[in-house]
């Protein structure tokens, strides 16, 4: 554009230098006059459209702001403005396919979401419900739609249990009658809730999970378990039973009388183990409810000492505590008892109790071997055992014990070889 004006302005003064060869300044204002208008012209052609072109890049940031990336640019010059123009439609190139991914991404989850058997409910702190999936629907609206309803009508027609369950707060379970009919089938569920913020806004995720199949499943497993636990332990006592008293009687029909006094014993000590075996199993499925007494430790350890082999390690608290003294000495008999059977030397079985704040601490350590990391996450499991002879209840009644007491357990491999075992029994449960 320059170029040609500079070349008209120069064809005008050569031509006007001819006429007027004696006048420049004429020369020269008639140059300008004949110029400057073709000039301001065509510069005002230019800008326009650049001024078209920043209008419609304008226009597209626009669209892009409202998530509409359809929109391309045009300039046919090659220069500047055709760079910045290939820059920003390679920019829409990749937001478009970003938001395609995007929304691709989000049918997939709302599918999964949807067709979940996890009842799904999101609430907005003021009340209503922002997002419901079909489990949710089914199952508190028979099917209809949950969204813009006011979590508190909707629970209006839930069922209790899960009323009560609602007013506890925190995660939980709990079981409801359904089924319409004269024998009703009860539904157990797991409610679990998570508050975050969302928007700016506080909300409520709530997750009930019906967990009565699995349930059934697991209670199935367990039942086979125990049968073939007791079954295995019934028929090595009563098959050595059979045989001795065979052995026995046909001693007596020969009146070979001298053995029978060891024939007995045999049967007697048969006899104690089988009734040791059924009385544990008893214990373990009717644990009473703690009874709580106020205990000196140095006189209850003095006691547990004097039924199994430990050592002591530092000084055992000096203020009394409030525990159920038969449960709480039978859970350390059990684990104590492991202790020296996991092959540690009886000398490097310890047991120590400590003071927190708040609650009670009581380890059980061995030079044993340890456990590997599947045994680690079964040990408490009642019935699961790794010995031919072992019933897998010691370290599940401990744990029993334990929680009774609102405690816990935890089983942990020692630095160098050995298992620790750490009950927790909370002084805020009862404890003093």
């Amino acid at each position: 554009m320059v170029g040609t004006l500079l070349t008209v302005g120069i064809l005008i003064a050569l031509a006007l230098t001819h006429f007027f060869p004696d006048n420049p300044g004429l020369v020269l204002a008639v140059c300008l006059l004949c110029v400057l208008p073709i000039s301001i012209i065509t510069i005002r052609a230019q800008l326009e459209h650049m001024l078209s072109l920043f209008r419609a890049l304008t226009g597209t940031v626009t669209s892009y702001k409202d998530g509409d990336f359809s929109f391309s640019l045009h300039w046919p010059q090659n220069d500047e403005l055709s760079d910045l123009v290939a820059a920003h439609n390679e920019l829409g190139d990749v937001l478009r396919q970003q938001r395609l991914d995007l929304v691709q991404r989000e049918l997939l989850l709302d599918t999964m979401v949807q067709n979940t058997p996890v009842a799904m409910l999101l609430v907005s702190e003021s009340g209503p419900v922002v997002y419901a999936n079909v489990a949710a629907r089914q199952l508190l609206n028979e099917g209809r739609k949950l969204e813009g309803h006011r979590i508190d009508d909707v629970l209006a027609h839930a069922s209790p249990a899960l009323l009560e369950a609602m007013a506890r707060g925190g995660d939980g379970l709990f079981t409801t009658k359904e089924g319409g009919t004269e024998i009703d089938e009860e539904e157990v569920y797991h409610l679990a809730r998570r508050s975050f913020n969302l928007n700016g806004r506080r909300h409520e995720l709530l997750l009930l999970r019906q967990l009565t199949m699995e349930l059934r499943r697991q209670e199935v497993q367990t039942w086979k378990k125990v049968i073939r636990v007791i079954s295995h332990e019934l028929n090595n006592s009563l098959a050595p039973l059979t045989s001795l008293a065979h052995s026995g009687a046909e001693l007596v029909r020969r009146g070979q009388t001298e053995r029978l006094p060891q024939i007995l014993a045999t049967i007697e000590e048969r006899t104690r183990h089988l009734e040791s075996f059924i009385l544990g199993y008893a214990r373990f499925a009717k644990l009473p409810t703690p009874r709580l007494e106020v205990q000196a430790w140095p006189a209850f350890l003095a006691r547990l000492h004097d039924e199994v082999e430990f050592t002591q390690t530092g000084e055992a608290p000096a203020e009394p505590c409030a525990f159920d003294p038969a449960q709480l000495e039978q859970a350390l008999l059990n684990l104590l008892k492991n202790a020296h059977e996991s092959g540690s030397p009886p000398d490097q079985v310890s047991l120590e109790v400590r003071r927190l704040q708040g609650a009670v601490r009581i380890d059980v350590q061995d030079r044993g071997p340890g456990m590997s990391e599947t045994v680690l996450t079964n040990a408490l499991v009642p019935f699961y055992s790794t010995k031919r002879s072992g019933t897998g209840l010691g370290l599940a009644l401990a744990r029993e014990i334990a929680e009774a007491h609102g405690g816990r357990i935890t089983l942990a491999n020692r630095d160098g070889g050995g298992l620790t075992v750490t009950m927790i029994l909370p002084l805020a449960s009862g404890l003093s």
